[in-house]
């Protein structure tokens, strides 16, 4: 299918415009979530900042990221394009860091 734009007006445009941009949204959403259902909640995940590799429990799934807490009880909300699966599942057994999630 193709559009000749030279023919639209300009509220047709921005009215394509609206309907692309939705679509891509609706798009991007989807591919998060597919790679969001790739974790499982309770599992080890690490993903790479700027200045290190971070590592921890993958503690709640959100609309467009998830939440990753550290065995130094840092939160993170990662995308889960960044995720990769973690290196040491024993990690916070091994060195006395148990995260306890509690509900409020």
């Amino acid at each position: 299918m193709r559009i000749d734009l030279s023919q639209l007006t300009e509220a047709e445009l921005v009215d394509l415009n609206r309907r692309i941009v939705e679509r891509l949204r609706m798009i991007r959403q989807v591919h998060a979530h597919v790679k969001m259902l790739e974790f499982t909640i309770g599992q080890r995940v690490c993903f790479q900042t700027d200045v290190r590799k971070v590592e921890g429990v993958l503690v709640r799934y959100n609309k467009k990221s998830v939440t990753v807490v550290t065995d130094d009880g840092e939160r993170w909300n990662v995308a889960p394009g960044l995720l990769q699966r973690g290196t040491a599942a024993d990690s916070a057994r091994a060195s006395g860091n148990v995260v306890h999630m509690r509900k409020a």
